[in-house]
């Protein structure tokens, strides 16, 4: 109990550039896990951010897949997801989304709430997740505070509660006073250093002296306007997913962010039960269940392996152990089970519920896949998308085939993209949410696998998968679209529509079969 009391897991999510890959390097540092912190764009500091290993994360500036950290803060262990925030890999998130119990969505100061964050709080609150709110970049000119707050509540409809509040912004910001410790926090732009903490009664002449009376005025009134407005912050409001609270900061110049973190780790949930489709899994139960939720090929450039990432969900895992794996129905034991520190790993001899696992993977698991100690359980939840965009991929180098094959295999089941193979020409067609995901299996594929692809345009709409009761019409329809059938990874069967139009006509005519637009059904 005492170790599943311990644990914190958590996602940060947000619109791409708004600082979620910042402000997990500086609770990084506050963590004792890395000593000086990385930049994702910045020519004086030459050291990468440690979440963003893979090569084409670097060239970039930009997460392409989730990386798992893990470090023990004051008498806590947390476990961070860094999520990629561009839309093209949304799946990646959503699927990072149902592996935690918590979140924090950091908002760029001056531009408020954008699209992708609205989607994520959307998978947050049918979850019923709990997140708190980080305002980022408040060393730059924005928004006001009190209209940055009432656009939170309208746009991501939640409740909020500010527990710091900033002293001016842009050039002239003083720093922030956390009204949650009741102390008053001033501000030194600098990227690798942490500022000071300073205890001011506010009424005294002491804050005037700090700030300046303009500022320090202006503070008492926004104080007693925030008191008037919200409701005192209540705890079980937060875990309950009604009300979020706001912090304020810059994560580039490492403020705001302790503040944010000491908080954190005493409010934020410990594990909670999972839901199987045959019941609740509690966390305190004692026999070990996990599922996979993500699977990534080569964090090891050396070694060409996978690793699959399982959370574990009640009891406790302990390496060598022999675990059912319930949908092969086989018995596997795990010699060399690891930890993260994004790239770097450790082998560790046993974990608890809500840690993340990195199990080596030799093509045996897919995403969804649970483990137990015999039982058969199977959770639900995570859903593979249908896909938006489709190109013919083709071999560009004859040498290579056996290369490019073993790629797409293993970039497939890590989810990346659905791999459809036509049933009339033989072709293999790629499916992605977003065109950037071609990009980067591109790059991966070259890099990773020596393999050389090249992408050819073919007009589709959507893909769904079908099935049918009645097998006579099932067979009918298959003949007259025989041109539009493929098989997917599986070997199910999925109709490519190249129209809207077309997939009405054919929702219309053939009552019997039902058209799926998930994977899972």
């Amino acid at each position: 109990m005492n170790e599943i009391e311990r644990r914190r897991t958590f996602a940060i999510i947000s619109h791409p550039d708004a600082g979620k890959t910042t402000l997990t390097e500086k609770l990084l540092l506050f963590g004792g896990q890395i000593q000086v912190a990385g930049a994702v764009k910045s020519n004086k500091i030459k050291k990468t951010a440690t979440s963003d290993w893979m090569e084409i994360e670097k060239q970039r500036g930009i997460s392409v897949s989730t990386s798992v950290m893990e470090f023990d803060y004051q008498d806590y262990k947390v476990n961070i997801l860094d999520t990629p925030g561009h839309q093209d890999f949304a799946e990646d998130t959503f699927r990072t989304l149902t592996a935690v119990d918590s979140a924090i969505i950091v908002i760029d100061g001056a531009k408020g709430v954008e699209a992708q964050t609205r989607k994520l709080m959307t998978v947050c609150r049918m979850r019923k997740t709990p997140v708190i709110v980080f305002i980022n970049k408040m060393d730059r000119e924005g928004k006001d505070p009190f209209d940055l707050l009432d656009e939170v509540e309208s746009e991501l409809q939640i409740k909020v509660r500010p527990l710091s509040w900033p002293i001016n912004q842009g050039a002239k910001f003083k720093g922030v006073y956390n009204i949650y410790e009741e102390n008053l926090n001033l501000f030194t732009p600098n990227k690798q250093m942490v500022t000071e903490k300073v205890n001011v009664d506010i009424h005294s002449k002491d804050l005037d002296e700090r700030v300046g009376e303009q500022d320090a005025e202006k503070l008492r009134e926004d104080l007693e306007m925030i008191d008037g407005v919200y409701d005192t912050f209540d705890v079980s409001t937060y875990l309950e997913a009604e009300v979020a609270p706001v912090f304020f900061g810059s994560a580039l110049n490492n403020f705001g962010v302790q503040e944010l973190l000491d908080c954190f780790v005493k409010i934020a949930p410990n594990p909670r039960p999972t839901t199987a489709e045959e019941r609740m899994v509690q966390p305190e139960e004692p026999k070990f269940t996990g599922f996979i939720f993500k699977i990534t090929a080569n964090i090891d450039p050396n070694h060409r392996s996978c690793t699959a990432f399982c959370k574990v969900c009640s009891g406790k895992f302990v390496r060598n152990a022999p675990y059912l794996h319930v949908r092969n129905g086989k018995t596997v034991r795990f010699s060399s089970p690891t930890q993260f520190m994004a790239q770097r790993k450790s082998t560790i001899d046993e974990a608890y519920p809500g840690d993340i696992v990195g199990l080596p993977d030799n093509g045996i698991f897919k995403i969804g896949d649970t483990l137990t100690e015999g039982e058969q359980l199977h959770f639900k939840g995570l859903p593979s998308f249908s896909p938006e965009m489709f190109k013919y991929i083709e071999n560009a180098d004859p040498m290579k085939t056996k290369q490019l094959e073993k790629g797409i295999n293993q970039l497939m089941d890590e989810g990346v993209a659905q791999l459809f193979v036509n049933q009339f020409n033989n072709r293999k067609i790629i499916g992605t949410v977003g065109q950037l995901q071609f990009e980067v299996i591109q790059y991966r594929l070259e890099n990773e696998y020596n393999a050389k692809c090249k992408w050819e345009p073919v007009s589709l709409y959507k893909a769904c998968w079908i099935e049918s009761d009645d097998d006579d019409e099932l067979e009918a329809f298959k003949k007259r679209k025989y041109q539009y059938m493929a098989k997917d990874k599986e070997g199910r069967d999925v109709f490519l529509a190249d129209s809207n139009y077309v997939l009405q006509m054919a929702q219309q005519d053939f009552k019997h079969i039902k058209f799926h637009f998930t994977s899972e059904f």
